[in-house]
């Protein structure tokens, strides 16, 4: 079993505030943590799952049920299927404004919920817990396997590449047919679903157009930029913004769209196994993802990611910024052999970032100009972001 690194600060969470809440993607394995957290919190703890209709039954006077066990520490999984819940627990909190009062999980944005109206601001700790990242893993573990099968546990730690995929796909099935549905009490159709999802597979990496895929799709420009807020509450894609602060240049202002797990965009394009994807058109934005998801889960919270594209071309796969400074240009390269772009060294002069990188998947760490640095993933990642 892969430790999650979010258990750590889970606990010193449940110090403080009086309610935590673990969002994130289903089948991540929050249930799982949720339950392990139970060993070690020092008081007694009730456990409630809302897909089950005999705990939603306990609730049909939730006020008098949870207020009987307020001296526990109360679970509540799924919270989105009961979102009046939302403003009985703010009422209950301000009653008795104690640590670890409650622990929720959700697997869909508390803003995009129905029926969801008042804040927990400042009685809540907001968590999120995303498929298994790179740096959770052992070092061993082999950094392709990760990025081809991604970070759900079920498809990552399959026995075969052929049970993976398998358990995507019905993963993929059961969010396009019925989970999105559900999480937002929303009628969505199952075959434009599936295509808007294909599409963005295939369009991975690329600032967006709504117009584009409404052309396509047969729908308005607002139903896809619905569409996509749906994906987006319920942590299946990115939207990084474009970074344009203080410049006077014409500049790309659409957020670039990535699905946030790399085993699910292989899927979606109907990749089969790590060598057919080194031969697919798509491999640079795959790994662009891939590289986004993984630094977006450990860059500390001081530190905001963006992109930067000119409108005469030159481009940053990826800034950090700090305090509405950029501390480091990062270009993200599948090949350690490709150099980097013209118009990258001249956005870096722009930018005047101080420390920037060539993240490929496997090279060395080795100076390629006086404050340009080529490195691997895992390199950036354990011994570089530290000194950004």
């Amino acid at each position: 079993m892969i430790k999650r690194h979010l258990e750590t600060d889970l606990m010193q969470l449940l110090k403080q505030f009086p309610c935590v809440a673990i969002l994130g993607p289903r089948q991540t394995g929050k249930t799982t943590l949720v339950k392990s957290l139970t060993k070690k919190i020092k008081k007694d703890t009730l456990y409630l799952d809302l897909e089950k209709p005999s705990d939603k039954l306990k609730l049909q006077d939730a006020e008098s049920f949870l207020s009987y066990h307020k001296d526990k520490c109360i679970i509540i999984d799924e919270i989105q299927y009961m979102p009046e819940l939302f403003n009985l627990l703010r009422a209950l909190i301000d009653e008795k404004r104690k640590p670890a009062r409650f622990i929720v999980t959700g697997s869909a944005s508390p803003a995009l919920v129905k029926g969801v109206s008042e804040s927990l601001a400042g009685r809540v700790a907001y968590t999120e817990l995303t498929p298994i990242g790179l740096h959770e893993l052992s070092k061993s573990f082999a950094i392709n396997k990760h990025w081809f099968r991604g970070g759900f546990p079920d498809a990552l730690t399959s026995k075969t590449d052929i049970k993976s995929k398998q358990w995507l796909a019905i993963f993929l099935k059961s969010y396009i047919e019925r989970d999105l549905n559900q999480l937002f009490n929303i009628t969505l159709t199952t075959s434009l679903i599936r295509n808007f999802w294909t599409m963005l597979s295939y369009n991975s990496a690329l600032p967006w157009n709504a117009e584009n895929y409404a052309r396509a799709l047969g729908v308005t420009g607002p139903t896809v930029n619905r569409y996509l807020d749906y994906l987006e509450g319920a942590f299946l894609i990115r939207r990084l913004q474009p970074w344009f602060a203080n410049i006077n240049r014409r500049l790309v202002k659409a957020p670039k769209i990535y699905i946030r797990d790399s085993g699910l965009l292989h899927r979606l394009a109907n990749i089969e196994t790590m060598d057919e994807l080194k031969g697919n058109s798509i491999i640079g934005a795959s790994w662009e993802g891939y590289v986004i998801e993984q630094i977006a889960q450990v860059v500390p919270p001081s530190i905001t990611l963006f992109y930067y594209r000119t409108q005469d071309g030159a481009e940053v796969d990826l800034l950090l910024v700090k305090k509405n400074k950029v501390v480091s240009c990062i270009e993200i390269k599948v090949s350690k052999t490709a150099s980097p772009s013209k118009g990258f060294y001249e956005s870096i002069k722009v930018l005047k970032s101080s420390k920037n990188y060539i993240i490929s998947p496997d090279s060395d760490l080795y100076p390629l100009h006086e404050n340009v640095w080529m490195c691997s993933l895992k390199t950036f990642i354990q011994t570089e972001l530290v000194k950004i």
